[in-house]
Formats: structure tokens, sequence, C-alpha cells
């Protein structure tokens, strides 16, 4: 049984691969990709991963309200996209305690990004979690 923080590794993965598949224009169903990752199904990883796909503009445009000025998530890596949709996703969508999200997502970032993206996700993460406390 794998922990919260190995499902999430996981979901980044799908959302990765539906992103560079979606590039590509190359069909594909979430469930199959899901699937490739784990041998169990899992409530958490398919009801994130639903949760992210249905609320994708709304988080995108939260993730892009606070980025810096001449920056959108466009213009991130695809790995980078997934995790700040994710964080952004578990802040202001689900229950998941906001220092659990932010460090969730954080974590992601150091495993597979450079320090200036950790900083700018903690960074973003940070500013929604203080305006949506409001």
């Amino acid at each position: 049984m794998k922990n919260r923080s190995e499902l999430r590794d996981i979901i980044i993965k799908v959302l990765y691969q539906a992103n560079m598949y979606e590039e590509a224009n190359i069909d594909f169903e979430y469930k199959d990709l899901i699937k490739e990752q784990l041998e169990i199904e899992n409530d958490f990883v398919t009801d994130s991963i639903n949760g992210i796909v249905k609320n994708k503009n709304k988080l995108i445009k939260k993730a892009n309200k606070y980025l810096k000025k001449d920056w959108t998530i466009d213009r991130l890596s695809k790995v980078d996209q997934a995790i700040l949709l994710l964080g952004i996703y578990e802040l202001i969508e689900t229950d998941t305690p906001s220092v659990v999200a932010i460090n969730e997502a954080i974590e992601l970032s150091k495993k597979y990004s450079d320090d200036a993206v950790t900083k700018m996700i903690n960074g973003v993460l940070d500013k929604i979690y203080h305006d949506e406390e409001k």
C-alpha cells in the first residue's frame, strides 16, 4: 500500500503523461493512465485527477493570478505545471490541511525541479493560502 506522498507522485506522472498526449493529439483515457501507474485502484488518485481535470481552467486561472507578472503556467515545464495544479487543487478544493498541501507540492518540486521553481511554487501556493484564508 502506497502512502499519500507516493500517491501524489503518481498523480503528477499521470497529469504529465496526459499533458504530453494532449499536446501530441493522442487519444487517451485518464483511467487507463492511472491503471498503468497503479496495480490497485485508489480513490485518492482517481478523485484528485478527476478533480484537477474538472477544475483545470479555474486552477490555471488561479496559478496565473499569483505567478510573477510576466509568467503564466504554460511557461513552466509540464512536470512543474502538474505539481502546481495538484498543489492548488489540494489547497482550494479539498480538506487536505493547507500546510500539508503546500509541503507535499514543495517536496515533489524538490524531486523534479530546480531550486528556483521550488521557490516559485512555494510562493504561489503561499499567496493562494493567505488570500483564500481571508
